[in-house]
């Protein structure tokens, strides 16, 4: 019985930051789908785009590694979460006000820079709640209601474009999300100040730290981020080459964050059942996304879009599952710290390269992408046996 209570506290838990996740990323999925054509119309070109948008990932990566080791050091989980959410969100609405693309680009980074700050110490947190129910399928239902939020973050973002055909006003409304995400995320401290105690009766004193295996599965995802086109550069091509109306990139966006919580849930399961081996399947059936989308007309892009999305469903699931499967509890914000970084800088650098090959050689960006993303699985296998003899 009071095992049932637990878990069902556990559950309550993760629904509650997953409606943090849902707001908050109606927030800055829904910026982040015209991030692209906002910057072509402030006068950026394809060069600064792929740098912007691996820049910003590579800060919002590699600081992480700071702020997860500060995480695990004063144990203010929730302090440092509700800090990096205030910055991350609140950045994304004052794009309203911004005339020229180098501000642009500040408060872009700016928001990547709060994710940094709050997602090692938000993902310890919900860790500790989804070891009752496998962490595949906690993550992904975690990932799926982050996701709805991505879903409707843009479609929202569409609608104001197709009646106002203003990027400001679309900008502006999602201060609402980002304000309305923030009240739910002090809510949910109200109710759980320890959310430790809901992994404590499940855990012992072992304190394994980085091991092998994780260095091998990181290896395999720094390669996977080399080589995976950031949306942004993808809405920069659509405007740019008119494949598409204005008002239908970020409905592009909103289907393929629809994609990545459908495959979430699915991949998260599977994960809890197969292990890493179903991470290997998906990168070899989603790397075709890079050759439809610039290579195909507006029905091959789409489809597409879709591999692009079940790819990064499977990331934002079976990722996080992954490190908490492979770390100890005292050590895990400074592994998703640590992950982070190496992560954020693969991602940087393949952003730069695809950005600037975009300019000169878009067959040569398809290659780079396609060779980077098969590399990773050699990786993915190897971590896949050493973990599955570890348990």
């Amino acid at each position: 019985m009071n095992f049932n209570i637990s878990k069902r506290k556990a559950f309550n838990f993760i629904i509650l930051l997953g409606v943090v996740s849902l707001l908050a990323d109606m927030t800055y999925e829904g910026g982040r789908s015209i991030i692209g054509p906002y910057l072509e119309l402030l006068g950026a070109s394809g060069t600064i785009v792929g740098i912007v948008a691996g820049f910003g990932e590579l800060l919002g990566y590699a600081l992480r590694s700071v702020f997860g080791y500060i995480s695990d050091r004063t144990k203010r989980y929730w302090l440092i979460t509700i800090i990096g959410y205030t910055v991350n969100l609140f950045a994304v609405p004052l794009l309203a006000f911004v005339g020229r693309w180098e501000i642009a680009i500040f408060l872009i980074i700016l928001e990547r820079v709060g994710k940094a700050i709050r997602t090692p110490s938000r993902d310890t947190l919900l860790s500790y709640a989804t070891k009752k129910f496998g962490y595949g399928r906690g993550f992904g239902l975690h990932e799926a209601m982050d996701q709805i939020g991505a879903i409707l973050g843009p479609l929202v973002v569409a609608i104001v474009l197709y009646f106002k055909n203003e990027y400001r006003s679309a900008f502006g409304i999602l201060f609402i999300s980002a304000l309305l995400a923030l009240m739910v995320l002090i809510k949910a401290k109200y109710l759980y100040p320890k959310p430790i105690n809901l992994e404590k009766s499940s855990f012992s004193l072992e304190t394994k730290g980085l091991t092998k295996t994780f260095w091998i599965f990181l290896g395999g995802m720094a390669l996977l981020a080399a080589g995976y086109v950031d949306f942004p550069l993808m809405a920069y091509h659509f405007k740019k080459v008119s494949l598409t109306s204005d008002n239908l990139i970020p409905t592009f966006y909103g289907i393929a964050m629809g994609i990545d919580a459908l495959s979430a849930l699915l991949l998260g399961h599977l994960f809890d059942r197969r292990g890493l081996f179903i991470l290997c399947v998906v990168v070899f059936v989603s790397l075709f996304f890079s050759p439809l989308v610039f290579f195909g007309g507006s029905y091959l892009a789409l489809c597409g879009i879709l591999l692009w999305g079940i790819g990064m469903g499977a990331q934002e699931s079976i990722m996080r599952a992954a490190i908490a499967d492979m770390v100890s509890i005292n050590k895990r914000a400074s592994a998703y710290g640590v992950f982070g970084a190496f992560y954020g800088l693969f991602w940087f650098l393949g952003s730069a390269v695809m950005g600037r090959f975009y300019d000169i050689s878009i067959f040569s960006l398809v290659i780079f992408s396609v060779t980077a993303q098969l590399a990773s699985i050699p990786f993915f296998i190897f971590a896949a046996r050493r973990l599955k003899k570890e348990k």
